[in-house]
């Protein structure tokens, strides 16, 4: 009972961001089966996302193990604490008080970040900061309006600059902003930052879900052994049947 009700408080942060802009979503179209995708993607994550972010209800060794990181690589490459262990759960090191101070709240473990928002917001989110000097970090976020951490992708994308567009509220046109374009200062071009983005929201799907692929597999044989008992069944009671009449 009580490992559900800490899964609760650990969600409810990103349950109170789920109120954003009712904007369109692009699809993710991210692959599970994509190890290298993966990989890469838990690589965002330790160098952008971590630092703030946790995934507590995950370890170091099963997810290199599931997406195919041999533990020297994963101490090497992924685990940034001197004194943490390939079993220990990724966990990182910032006060909790301190990040409410910094940025007006803690910020969310992300274990099962993709699973309450969906994938596809998620990877439209990432891709919707654009600069804005009235927030406290200096950027916006066309899907979640006043968004409350930084544009920590900046240097992979660039500065995002706004794209405006009109629409009528209460029968006045108002301008508001409908999507962004990077300035060209980024590690990344547009498609590489797409591309970027992506398996980094792989990475959460599996995070949130690390055995959906053996799932559906075993599924596949579930439904199979449920066709072949049915005939089986069925000739059986044919059998049995089959002196009555």
């Amino acid at each position: 009972m009580k490992k559900w009700i800490v899964i609760l408080f650990a969600m409810l942060p990103s349950l109170a961001m789920a109120a954003g802009a009712n904007v369109p979503l692009d699809k993710a179209n991210n692959d599970l089966t994509d190890q290298a995708s993966l990989q890469n993607g838990a690589k965002l994550f330790m160098n952008y996302c971590f630092a703030c972010h946790s995934t507590q209800y995950q370890r170091y060794q099963r997810v290199a193990r599931d997406i195919g990181i041999p533990d020297d690589l994963l101490k090497e490459n992924l685990i940034f604490d001197p004194e943490a262990k390939v079993g220990d759960l990724m966990v990182n090191a910032i006060p909790q008080e301190s990040a409410a101070k910094w940025f007006g709240a803690p910020p969310p473990d992300l274990t099962l970040v993709a699973r309450v928002r969906g994938t596809d917001w998620l990877y439209t989110y990432l891709r919707s900061f654009y600069e804005d000097p009235s927030r406290p970090f200096g950027v916006n976020n066309v899907v979640f309006p006043s968004v409350g951490m930084p544009h920590v992708l900046e240097e992979l994308q660039g500065i995002p600059k706004p794209i405006y567009g009109t629409k009528v509220v209460e029968g006045e046109e108002v301008q508001v902003v409908v999507g962004v374009e990077a300035d060209g200062t980024g590690e990344l071009n547009a498609e590489e930052y797409d591309n970027a983005v992506r398996d980094l929201v792989n990475f959460l799907e599996y995070s949130g879900d690390p055995v959906k692929l053996e799932r559906h597999a075993l599924g596949w044989w579930v439904m199979a052994f449920l066709v072949l008992f049915t005939i089986v069944v069925v000739l059986l009671k044919k059998e049995y049947w089959r002196d009555v009449h």
